[in-house]
Formats: C-alpha cells, sequence, structure tokens
C-alpha cells in the first residue's frame, strides 16, 4: 500500500523505501516547557529524515575542483561576489584559471581594482576607453599579460608606467590616443616577444627612447606610429631602427617631416614589407614610386593626402604586380577615380578610409574580441568597479 505525496514530503525524502515510508510512525513532536517565570515557548524538534533531507549536500564538501568548475561558468559581477563568502571561496575564485581573459572596456577602474586583479593571472586584458585609477599593487611579481588594449583611456603616465613596468611577456600592445613617458618607452622595450605595437597618436617620448624600443622589440611584424607628436628626428629614429622583419608598418601623419629619404631608407631596412600606410606626408612625390617597387611582398599602399603626387602618377603603381589595394583620398576626384580604376583594372581603389595596422579591434567595437581573442570575463555595467 503506497503512501500519499503529502506524507512523502512530511517524512522528506521520496526516495526513501516504501516499506520505510510505510512502517515509520508519525510521532507527534516533543515539547520542552521553560520555567513559569519567564516567557512560554517550544521548541519542536525536527523528524531525522526531514532534517537530512533538508540540508541537502554542503557546496562546503565539493572538493575544489568542481567548485572551480562551478565557478567558471560565472560572470563577472557574480564571481566577484562569491569571492566575498568566505576564505575558501575567495582563494578559488581569484584562481588564474578563472582570469585568463578579461574585458573592462569603459570601466570606472577605482583604485586598487587593477591591482587586485590582474596579479590573479590575467593574460589577455581589453580596457580601452576607461578611467583607471592607481593600480596599487600589492606585489611587485611580474603580470602574465601577453596581450594588452589600454587605447583612449584616461590614466596618469606614473599608473600607466606601474602596470607596464610588471610586463614582460607582451606579444600585443595597445596605447592608442595615450601621453606617455620615456620610462612608458623603456618598459616596453623590456619584451622581446612583441608582435604587435600600436602607439598611434602617442605623445610625451622622445627619439633616445623610441631608437631604444625599435632596437630591442627586434620580432616585431606591425607597428603603428601614425599622428604621433614626432619631430623630424623621431621620424629618423623610427625609419633608421625599426627591424627588419616588420611586415605590416603605418607612420602616417607626418607631413613636412617623412622626407623622400627617410622612404628610401625605410624600403632598404625593411624589405619585407606587405601593408605600408604612408598617408598625410606632404612632401613625398612621384619619384619615391621607385622604392616601392623594390618591395617584392607590398600588397597594400596607402598615399591619401600627399598632395604632391597627381593622379596621372599613381598609374605607374601599376606596375608593382602584387599590390593589390591603394588608398589615396584626397588625391583624385570622382571623375579620375574612374579612370584610375580603368587603367588599374587589377587593384582595389579607395576601398578603406582607416588602417587597421596592429590595432586590436577593428570593425565592431561591441565585440569582446582583441586581436582575434575573445575576452569571458566582461563588464556588463561599467560603473560595478
Amino acid at each position: 500500500m503506497g503512501v500519499s505525496a503529502l506524507k512523502k514530503d512530511k517524512l522528506g525524502n521520496e526516495n526513501t523505501p516504501q516499506d520505510l515510508l510505510v512502517s515509520s510512525p508519525c510521532l507527534p513532536p516533543k515539547r520542552q516547557k521553560v520555567k513559569d517565570n519567564e516567557k512560554d515557548f517550544v521548541i519542536v524538534r525536527r523528524p531525522w529524515l526531514l532534517r537530512e533531507a533538508e540540508s541537502g549536500i554542503s557546496l562546503d564538501a565539493l572538493p575544489d575542483e568542481l567548485l572551480l568548475a562551478i565557478f567558471a561558468y560565472l560572470p563577472l559581477k557574480d564571481l566577484l561576489k562569491v569571492s566575498m563568502i568566505c576564505k575558501r571561496w575567495h582563494r578559488l575564485s581569484f584562481d588564474e584559471s578563472l582570469w585568463q581573459t578579461l574585458d573592462l572596456t569603459g570601466g570606472n577602474l577605482l583604485p586598487g581594482v587593477l591591482g587586485q586583479l590582474l596579479p590573479a593571472g590575467v593574460t589577455v586584458f581589453r580596457c580601452p576607453r576607461s578611467c583607471i585609477g592607481d593600480p596599487l599593487f600589492k606585489t611587485s611579481n611580474l603580470l602574465k599579460i601577453q596581450h594588452l588594449d589600454l587605447s583612449n583611456c584616461t590614466v596618469s603616465a606614473a599608473d600607466l608606467y606601474s602596470i607596464l613596468c610588471l610586463c614582460e611577456k607582451l606579444q600585443n600592445l595597445s596605447l592608442e590616443g595615450l601621453v606617455l613617458s620615456d620610462n612608458i618607452i623603456k618598459s616596453i622595450a623590456r619584451n622581446p616577444s612583441l608582435i604587435r605595437l600600436n602607439l598611434c597618436g602617442c605623445s610625451g617620448f622622445s627619439a633616445e627612447a623610441l631608437e631604444l624600443m625599435l632596437s630591442s622589440c627586434s620580432v616585431l611584424e606591425e607597428l603603428n606610429l601614425s599622428w604621433c607628436e614626432f619631430t623630424a628626428t623621431h621620424v629618423k629614429a623610427a625609419v633608421n631602427h625599426v627591424t627588419s622583419k616588420i611586415t605590416q608598418l603605418n607612420l602616417s601623419g607626418y607631413r613636412e617631416n617623412l622626407q623622400i629619404a627617410d622612404v628610401k631608407t625605410l624600403v632598404e631596412r625593411c624589405p619585407l614589407l606587405v601593408h605600408l600606410d604612408l598617408s598625410d606626408s606632404m612632401m613625398l612625390k612621384p619619384e619615391c614610386f621607385q622604392y616601392f617597387k623594390q618591395l617584392v611582398f607590398l600588397q597594400h599602399l596607402c598615399l591619401s593626402r600627399c598632395y604632391q603626387i597627381s593622379p596621372a602618377a599613381l598609374v605607374e603603381l601599376g606596375e608593382i604586380r602584387t599590390l593589390k589595394t591603394l588608398q589615396v583620398f584626397g588625391i583624385v576626384t570622382d571623375s579620375s577615380l574612374q579612370l584610375l580604376e580603368e587603367a588599374l583594372p587589377d587593384m582595389k581603389i579607395n576601398g578603406s578610409h582607416f588602417t587597421s595596422i596592429a590595432r586590436p579591434t577593428v570593425g565592431n567595437k561591441k565585440s569582446h574580441e582583441i586581436w582575434g581573442i575573445k575576452c569571458r570575463l566582461t563588464l556588463r555595467n561599467p560603473s560595478f568597479l
């Protein structure tokens, strides 16, 4: 004979064998009365089966490995919340296996936030357009960051240096639009594995520091030095010391400071160039085409707003058989563009206004990827931290 669902619930375990459910008497709870001079209250002793069922499996009984597997599904906000439950959960929630990739884009990061998060084992850190307070690192141990994007952040040079001086494993770095210092540039120089470097629009460092950095970063493949506050001395330091392994280079925006002689030096030093952007260089003339022809791997060339180069002269670039795209905005009108496209049918002309050289995110800014790497932990509410 079975028992009702209500009776099963009172016993506290629907998996209890049927014979035990039937034979178990449901005893009335024992009552204990306190002294008469005290306010009456009743202590009720719950049946043992009910107490066992309500307790369930304690999370404290789970091994570290299982808790880590659970924590791996938590978003950033919840992961930080569980870190405050107890000492054990705090230790586990900051296990480096959970913090490989971190995206704090647009965040208002108060002092001490990065000093706690980055040492947790972060290797990919995306944090553009953020306000960064003093990291306040509690240790001088080197960080494990390999891919770092701090483009267009609001951060002091001193606080930025406190981060970069602990980075020596960088492979990709973007500091676009920031005010730097010689110490920051020297810190970058201590990253011999650096492959991509974006310093577009940066300022605050000397030509000597630039020379040291370029001489030290010998495996650079992509370098964006466009629109920095460079003098002619800076430009010469760049073309004379950039590594010969470079394949993509952006030196646009140097108007009178980039000379044809610099182009000659650059081509002789960097024969592997595939993508070259020299836009907004007023001193360049068609005579520099002879140097472009020496680049046997050149596929993409940008000469926008190099006003001493006429539309008719651009036809000569058709002799570069490897060239696939040509950006010449500001040089050609709509009518001359049509004629140029007819003269160079195998070349795509003025297909893109912007360069992607060394930039971490191209196209969709809402993407949580930098250099093709997706970040798991993301800051959904920028004001959270």
